[in-house]
């Protein structure tokens, strides 16, 4: 049974929910045969999944992971290790320094990264939190959480 292919030329800027709705519906069918690129349904598959990706990054944005978080993923991805971080930055301790936030990332670390492990240079400029002060956070934490359940029993005791 042969389904009809409409022209590519009836592919438009999605605008509304319904329009999404009914591109998803017209690309479905090319997921399970998909076109010759350079035919009249590959250029039609072609131009719906791009208004598709531009209609999700507008209404869904996906924000990239922080820097850390970033070169964690890369690690396990292309099954890196923390020696491996080390031999890129010049240092043992600096890469453990990085991975646990007690150390920002310079503009010469963003730049090795973006280059040899080809991590998205957005990803590593993104503001997050790292330095003395992440120790002191955690320390605060501590404190907080042992004085509650300190509290606590105290409560429970008396």
């Amino acid at each position: 049974m042969h389904t009809e292919v409409k022209p590519f030329r009836d592919v438009k800027p999605l605008r509304s929910e319904a329009d999404y709705d009914a591109a998803l519906e017209d690309i479905a069918p090319y997921f399970e045969r998909e076109p010759e690129p350079g035919t009249p349904e590959g250029d039609r598959f072609d131009l719906l999944a791009l208004v598709i990706e531009d209609y999700e990054r507008k209404h869904w944005p996906i924000d990239p992971p922080d820097p850390v978080e970033a070169i964690k993923d890369r690690m396990e991805r292309a099954g890196y290790r923390q020696a491996d971080l080390a031999a890129l930055i010049g240092s043992r301790s600096r890469a453990s320094e990085i991975l646990n936030r007690k150390r920002p990332l310079t503009l010469e670390t963003i730049w090795k990264l973006a280059r040899e492990w080809r991590i998205p240079a957005e990803s590593l400029i993104r503001p997050y939190r790292a330095g003395p002060g992440m120790r002191a956070a955690a320390a605060r934490k501590r404190v907080r959480s042992r004085t509650r359940r300190a509290k606590s029993a105290s409560a429970r005791g008396a």
